[in-house]
């Protein structure tokens, strides 16, 4: 099951100032549909976690944030994260904060899944603006 958003832990973190987008090493992982992520996952795990040639446990860091305001909203985005010569099912990914004890910041549904055999795998992250930025906080 994968309920789509920020994590409850991170929601509270920010407002104690735990995260650090500039300085901080953020990674994104992949996971199966008989993965459990919602808005109660407080860190990083393995559990359900994808398993492939070209996948490596813990997924992958997010390079290049961007870390931006208006409309009333704060809004980080990264580049779009690939996997080269995958094969798996994946049904969503987790974001997490790797230099913060593996904190969760939240978690991404694809909808359904994506399957991939001995292909790249890319994730379109959304538009850095304040409507469609992947993490948002209004």
């Amino acid at each position: 099951m994968f309920v789509a958003g920020l994590t409850q832990s991170f929601k509270e973190q920010l407002l104690l100032a735990v995260h650090d987008f500039e300085n901080d090493v953020f990674k994104i992982a992949l996971y199966t549909s008989s993965a459990v992520l919602d808005s109660s996952t407080a860190v990083y795990t393995a559990t359900g976690e994808v398993s492939s040639a070209g996948y490596t446990a813990g997924g992958q860091v997010l390079l290049n944030p961007q870390v931006n305001a208006g409309n009333n909203t704060g809004y980080v985005t990264f580049d779009n994260p690939i996997w080269y010569g995958t094969t798996f099912a994946v049904r969503g990914a987790l974001i997490y904060n790797y230099t913060k004890g593996n904190k969760s910041v939240g978690v991404i549904n694809f909808g359904l899944n994506q399957t991939t055999l001995n292909q790249d795998f890319l994730i379109q992250l959304p538009y850095n603006n304040p409507e469609t930025a992947v993490i948002r906080v209004l």
